[in-house]
């Protein structure tokens, strides 16, 4: 697997050749250029080559020996660094800024991970700061047609090789084998992204010091409201091993989605495909589809799903603790108290009538209702319920005395168990018409939540 590296840093290495082949000593893994055909020993510097994942420990690297593309050496010693305090410092620094500090301070021991949809702007901005830099990806061997075009775009494009990082073929096999190709639709999608994305990255991070990624801030509901421009790594580990030995640098938090493609558009970057199909945010292909206007772009990932902590745990660092357990596969899926009991409620109208536990179960069990209902089953802390407050608040307006009675049941907590069992509660919100003469309820298939597509749905079925 080769390194990737800036065209700057290419044609830096074809300023500094000589006529003749310069012999270097290799030492563990790593080659030093002591020499330099450029007169005068102010030119002259000395280089070196780590790849990623030769922690010396591993006898079976996936990435092979590179010998051809170097960046400036980084001491192997890293003096301690107050990152919280360079985070503020930072807070109202460009992107632009950020990738430059990162890049000038990590050197070879840095890489951009890379997903292969907007994130493609780290890219761009590594290559505008003139210094080499490497990227890396992970190949799940579940992405769509179109991502693996673009990987081959972008390498064309910015003259580099990506570090393709592979799951282990044994685990794969044995998870297939066991539950099928599609088990993440039944059981939840954390085994499966342990296998092709966790483990995977974590190797890859084994190689290096600090990691580039593309999190913004509006990016994901619940989990990165609060993501600093750089920080401790909570989650993975580097080279040196141990808590504290990963830097993992976020140049676009502070930088809202519109803003990143006003930037792509400006510079002319290439782009996944898929965008133009209404897709934002791009993951493997069964668990991603694209999204409505309006909707947010993470509910085009895992939306069979509650929508709480739509991470697949390469990011889960930025979960509250309370929601790992969950996320790790070994939770109740309950909600954290304290965020269940004080959050402000939603959906306020007199228009709108609050249902209680009896109350929904009295209207599940009616086989002849006199009029019809639309209820919404949600959780006041849900970003996708407080999205939809608005668009729900003016439906009840708008049937108030047309004969269609508009309500709401908190379905979070203690009543979770419940809706999912008798209500066909996925994620929340789920929308449920009560018919008159039809005793089972009808979930609303779309994730389309404004007045219109509810007002057709709630037509079809009267």
């Amino acid at each position: 697997m080769a390194l990737s590296a800036s065209s700057t840093s290419s044609s830096f290495l074809r300023g500094s050749s000589s006529s003749h082949e310069l012999k270097a000593p290799w030492i563990h893994s790593v080659r030093l250029l002591d020499q330099c055909s450029v007169p005068g020993d102010s030119y002259c510097r000395k280089f070196l080559v780590k790849p990623i994942c030769a922690e010396q420990k591993r006898s079976n690297s996936v990435v092979p020996l590179a010998a051809t593309l170097v960046a400036p050496e980084v001491e192997d010693r890293i003096e301690t660094e107050d990152y919280e305090k360079l985070a503020k410092e930072m807070e109202l620094a460009s992107p632009l800024e950020i990738m430059d500090k990162a890049l000038e301070k990590f050197g070879n021991d840095i890489a951009i991970a890379f997903s292969g949809a907007e994130d493609v702007a780290l890219i761009e901005y590594a290559k505008l700061t003139g210094r080499p830099f490497r990227v890396f990806s992970l190949d799940t061997g579940r992405l769509n047609p179109e991502t693996y075009q673009f990987f081959d775009t972008i390498e064309k494009h910015y003259g580099i090789q990506i570090e393709y990082m592979f799951p282990d073929a044994v685990e794969v096999q044995a998870l297939v084998r066991s539950k099928g190709l599609f088990s993440f639709y039944e059981d939840g999608h954390q085994e499966c992204c342990r296998i092709r994305k966790v483990r995977p990255l974590r190797r890859a991070l084994k190689g290096l010091r600090a990691w580039i990624t593309g999190q913004r801030k509006d990016q994901s509901p619940g989990t990165r409201a609060e993501i600093p421009v750089v920080q401790v790594d909570p989650s993975f580990e580097g080279m040196d091993g141990g808590v504290g030995s990963l830097t993992k640098w976020n140049p676009v938090a502070n930088v809202e989605g519109q803003d990143i493609w006003n930037f792509l558009r400006a510079m002319n970057v290439p782009v996944n495909s898929l965008h133009s199909q209404g897709y934002i945010s791009i993951g493997c292909e069964p668990c991603t589809r694209s999204v409505l206007p309006g909707q947010h772009e993470r509910e085009g990932r895992w939306w069979w799903e509650d929508s709480k902590a739509k991470e697949c745990g390469l990011h889960k660092g930025n979960i509250k603790q309370e929601e790992v357990a969950q996320l790790n596969g070994n939770g109740n899926g309950a909600e954290p108290t304290n965020e269940s009991d004080t959050v402000t409620d939603i959906f306020n109208s007199q228009n709108l009538v609050t249902l209680s536990r009896s109350g929904i179960e009295n209207l599940a069990r009616l086989e002849n209702r006199r009029e019809p209902w639309l209820v919404v089953l949600y959780a006041p802390w849900c970003r996708f319920c407080q999205a939809m407050e608005e668009s729900y608040v003016e439906l009840a307006e708008k049937l108030a005395g047309s004969g269609v009675k508009v309500g709401k049941f908190r379905s979070d907590g203690e009543q979770k168990a419940y809706a999912q069992q008798e209500l066909q509660l996925g994620s929340f919100p789920t929308i449920l018409f009560f018919p008159r003469h039809v005793a089972s309820p009808i979930k609303y298939p779309s994730e389309n939540r404004d007045v219109d597509s509810l007002m057709a749905f709630i037509n079809a079925l009267q």
